[in-house]
């Protein structure tokens, strides 16, 4: 039986709850720009911004509201100290790569700070170091080899083995002159100005179609549609799969957890293990003798584990060990991770000649999304910078080096495609579902996931995700159906929240309903 107890905190990204909401138009008849963004998160609205100023017409498409989606949930770190991936970066490529790496991501951490100053964006921009640290001795030599390799590729990197937290660590890596910030009080006024210099935004327009050529047409479920030289697909998974991108995706959910600390104490810095299946720790401004510490982790696939308790274990941990007040806020961030460990960036497949894509951002959108705007940008104007072929998807070199993740992410999504199908529900009848849950459970011979509300009204959608196949399962924490093979969140009725799926699951009648 789920526990039910209540859980910490106003069940609200903090970002969401702190900035204006939009109400920009859908797309309601067919229209030609130069280039289609798909996607209005940071990667979409950066790539579209960067666009506008080189004198292109640019409309942006939403499936539902801009800055609302996963940039409207993330921790908003915009750092190029990615925990471990330049001496990881140095072993399986070799130096140049990490030195590029390093080089574009710290050029994303300074455009932002740039364009912030350049338009007086009000987003609470602040310079901090980042660090990525351990609590454990054993994990000291491999953050040593981490300093030693970020500093090589060219980052103001250094190992220490004390910080500011207010528990001991065995040692660190601190990357100094990185960034946090509001992300979507930044991005709302990069919407502003992208509007003022002609661009175009429509939100509640979700692409279904892509029809590749010259000219190129993406379609609206509404039937309308873009005509444009260029399409841009930045939709965080990508959802056309020209390239069985998504084979080469892993989706994962983290939680988040947020309280006032009081100024005088609160870290200044931005700091992340992966010990203990996650912890991330920063803090935002909040009122005058308050910060809001910021404690992200509990990471896990869509549609398993047990989010409500990850929560709790998340609260708990916070406050073990800061002196927080009452929590506020929780929510949850989804990031999709590429197999090799490199964001995919670049041309869409093999074929493309005016189709890009923008994902694989492994919990580093910030930077990663802002960089991809000004790699996107440069590619579509016929420039080449010196790291596009490290970020391009096409790239051949990686096929080998990713196999093995490549095969263990394939047969992760196989056994949830099969062993889903074959195991038993928790659940033998509609009537065993309590009021507030949902489970999947056969219903006249289909699989149905069925939801029964708090006033026991129960209702039923198709269990199969619309994307693939896949059973969907109870996230109820959040009142969400989740595809644990790659991603894709549905409303109770069937609504899409996130993709790769374009199409609602199909509703289920119910017997004497």
């Amino acid at each position: 039986m789920t526990d039910q107890r209540p859980l910490p905190g106003q069940g609200e990204s903090f970002w969401m709850a702190t900035a204006d909401a939009t109400d920009h138009p859908a797309l309601t008849e067919d229209t030609t720009v130069d280039v289609v963004v798909v996607g209005g998160g940071i990667a979409g609205l950066s790539t579209a911004w960067e666009l506008a100023r080189t004198g292109r017409t640019v409309a942006v498409l939403e499936a539902d509201r801009i800055a609302a989606g996963v940039t409207g949930h993330t921790t908003a770190k915009v750092s190029a100290l990615h925990t471990l991936v330049y001496d990881r970066l140095r072993r399986t490529r070799d130096q140049d790569a990490a030195g590029l790496y390093a080089r574009s991501q710290q050029g994303a951490v300074e455009r932002v700070a740039e364009i912030v100053a350049m338009l007086g964006i009000a987003c609470d921009l602040e310079r901090v170091p980042a660090y990525t640290y351990a609590t454990e001795p054993a994990a000291v030599p491999e953050l040593r080899a981490e300093a030693e390799a970020a500093a090589a590729a060219g980052l103001a990197a250094t190992y220490v083995d004390r910080t500011e937290l207010p528990y001991e660590v065995s040692g660190a890596v601190r990357v100094d002159a990185q960034a946090q910030f509001h992300p979507r009080r930044y991005l709302l006024a990069l919407a502003e100005d992208l509007l003022a210099r002609g661009g175009r935004i429509y939100e509640r327009s979700r692409a279904t179609g892509l029809s590749e050529g010259s000219p190129c047409r993406v379609t609206v479920e509404s039937g309308h549609a873009v005509t444009a030289r260029d399409v841009v697909v930045a939709t965080h998974f990508p959802v056309f799969d020209r390239a069985l991108t998504f084979a080469r995706l892993s989706p994962r959910r983290e939680l988040v957890v947020a309280a006032p600390i009081a100024a005088g104490i609160a870290p200044t810095g931005m700091y992340i293990t992966q010990e203990e299946g996650k912890r991330s720790v920063r803090t935002a401004p909040l009122d005058e003798d308050h910060r809001l510490l910021i404690i992200t982790g509990e990471s896990f696939t869509p549609g398993t584990g047990d989010p409500r308790e990850g929560f709790r274990r998340l609260d708990a941990w916070m406050r073990a060990r800061f002196p927080v007040g009452e929590t506020a806020y929780r929510w949850a961030a989804q990031d999709n991770d590429s197999t090799d460990t490199v964001p995919l960036v670049g041309p869409f497949h093999a074929g493309s000649r005016h189709t890009y894509v923008a994902t694989g951002f492994g919990g580093w959108g910030m930077s990663g999304g802002v960089m991809a705007g000004r790699l996107l940008t440069d590619l579509i104007r016929g420039d080449e910078p010196a790291w596009a072929g490290l970020y391009d998807p096409r790239r051949l070199k990686s096929t080998l080096r990713e196999a093995p993740a490549l095969l263990k992410q394939q047969a992760e999504v196989a056994r949830h495609f099969v062993g889903d199908r074959l195991s038993t529900t928790h659940v033998d009848s509609v009537a065993e579902i309590p009021p507030g849950t949902g489970a999947v459970v056969r219903v006249e011979g289909q699989r149905c996931a069925v939801y029964r509300d708090k006033d026991g009204v129960a209702q039923a959608v198709s269990a199969r995700c619309t994307h693939l196949g896949c059973l969907v399962a109870f996230n109820d924490a959040e009142t969400a159906w989740e595809c644990p093979c790659h991603g894709s969140r549905f409303g109770v009725d069937g609504s899409i929240r996130q993709g790769p799926a374009v199409r609602p699951l199909e509703k289920r009648d119910l017997p004497g309903s």
